[in-house]
């Protein structure tokens, strides 16, 4: 946008230019490199994360980081995006996951009840170089495949798979016009039956389960896993310190003070909803709250359910509020700011996946400690179903890798410059052979990271509660 406030619209020369320009200051091969020159200290950025985070669930973050180097990596956002600060990149920015490891895609219900498979975290999201969330990603394949067992040439395989299917995908939306490319979308009933075709049968049967799940997560099935009737009242169970009804958990004294606080700071997320939804929200009645675990790079941010009923007790509808924090990103690379953490997680989200989330809102206000807080609001279960990566079979993860690179592929088509992007990445595969360098890199460097966590437990640097 120029200072008049005329939006720029540059030919398609002139934005391939600026793709060739990019690759002529970072060329391909660059994005191999991994800093190896500055020093690190990935468990200290791990304890300042802590320190905004409820404090008896620390060491379950920990716990779950410390079981093996793909949780760990999934727990070790911020590590990473401190790595990647000190490494070539493109100058090409789109709205980033910020955090786009294979586990954080996924499947959900959209508004029309279909299913879509997209990317289904944002807790992270920023904007930023292009190649930071495929680096993510080809290292979460690699630093997986290693896990399950894959030898080093399937691993180059499957991370070469992901960014050639990133790229060419790329190239495509390049070609296509600008409404196309906003309506691309997977169809996991299409998609993943096609990929379910080329498994083996275990691998297919697994497929076709995880569609099935799928398909009853919502806030019916949740209604039975995650509440009893007590005295003749639907009540949110209390399994600590997984779910604790939150009265229980702030330990306040005045109950009705506390939930006369939660309505008003209800009516003020409902406010960020379209209006017809506002209407939707209206017919349910909020009932009760509680604090929920949840992830494992999630854990310690404040996160809590609620339970709201409609037009009787087997009518529920589950809201989850997570507390959004800046992204690790915004330490690292020139954005923009945000009066709502909450707010910037939501359109990031919009702008990011094909369809989201009826409830898909935000809100903040001052906990118990008085310290206002962020923090956006999304169904429970819509639909929600992820794959079984550990039981993976290398050519599994080869096809769902691709899923994954096509899927990140249009979200960054959205927002970016596909046109600049896809002149820099160009027809050839030094880009594939790059990411997979980069993976097979980084993936080693994680398995050291993980076992300085584990050293420090060891040492009680720090606590861990292992199992939870």
């Amino acid at each position: 946008m120029s200072a008049s406030g005329v939006i720029a619209h540059p030919t398609r020369e002139e934005r391939a230019e600026r793709g060739r320009a990019a690759r002529n200051v970072t060329p391909l091969e660059a994005l191999a490199e991994v800093d190896t020159g500055s020093a690190r200290d990935p468990i200290g950025l791990l304890e300042l994360q802590a320190k905004s985070r409820v404090p008896d669930l620390v060491p379950v973050r920990y716990g779950r980081m410390s079981s093996s180097p793909f949780p760990f990596y999934r727990g070790a956002a911020l590590v990473m995006a401190d790595d990647l600060s000190r490494t070539p990149n493109s100058g090409l920015h789109t709205q980033l996951c910020g955090d786009a490891h294979l586990s954080n895609f996924g499947i959900f219900a959209t508004p029309e009840r279909k299913l879509a498979f997209d990317v289904n975290d944002f807790d992270e999201t920023y904007p930023g170089p292009f190649e930071w969330d495929v680096k993510r990603l080809v290292a979460s394949l690699a630093v997986a495949g290693l896990e399950n067992g894959y030898s080093g040439k399937q691993v180059k395989r499957i991370t070469r798979a992901c960014a050639a299917e990133y790229r060419e995908t790329m190239l495509i939306q390049a070609e296509r016009g600008n409404l196309a490319v906003w309506y691309s979308h997977i169809e996991p009933t299409t998609e993943l039956v096609e990929l379910r075709n080329e498994l083996d049968a275990t691998m297919r049967k697994r497929t076709r389960k995880m569609l099935e799940k799928s398909k009853t997560r919502d806030s019916v099935q949740a209604l039975s896993k995650l509440t009893e009737v007590v005295n003749g009242e639907r009540k949110i169970i209390h399994n600590p310190p997984l779910v604790v009804p939150l009265e229980e958990a702030l330990a306040v004294g005045d109950t009705a003070m506390l939930y006369e606080e939660l309505h008003r700071r209800m009516r003020a997320y409902r406010s960020t909803l379209q209006w017809d939804r506002r209407v939707l929200l209206e017919g349910f009645e909020f009932v009760q709250a509680a604090r929920k675990v949840v992830g494992v790079g999630s854990v310690g941010t404040r996160a809590f359910i609620f339970l709201l009923l409609g037009a009787d007790d087997e009518d529920p509808l589950f809201l989850q509020a997570k507390e959004a924090q800046k992204s690790v990103l915004s330490g690292y690379v020139e954005g923009p700011t945000f009066q709502n953490e909450g707010e910037r997680v939501v359109n990031g989200q919009r702008l990011m996946q094909a369809t989201s989330d009826i409830f898909l809102g935000w809100e903040q206000g001052p906990g118990v400690d008085g310290v206002d807080r962020d923090f956006y609001l999304r169904q429970l279960r819509d639909g929600k179903g992820s794959a079984a990566i550990e039981v993976m079979s290398p050519a599994g993860m080869t096809l769902y890798g691709r899923l994954c690179g096509r899927t990140l592929a249009y979200a960054h088509a959205r927002s970016g410059d596909r046109i600049a992007i896809a002149e820099y990445l160009g027809s050839g595969t030094e880009f594939d052979e790059s990411m997979m360098a980069f993976a097979k890199t980084y993936a080693a460097r994680n398995v050291k990271d993980h076992a300085l966590l584990v050293d420090a437990i060891d040492q009680g640097r720090i606590t861990a509660m292992p199992g939870v």
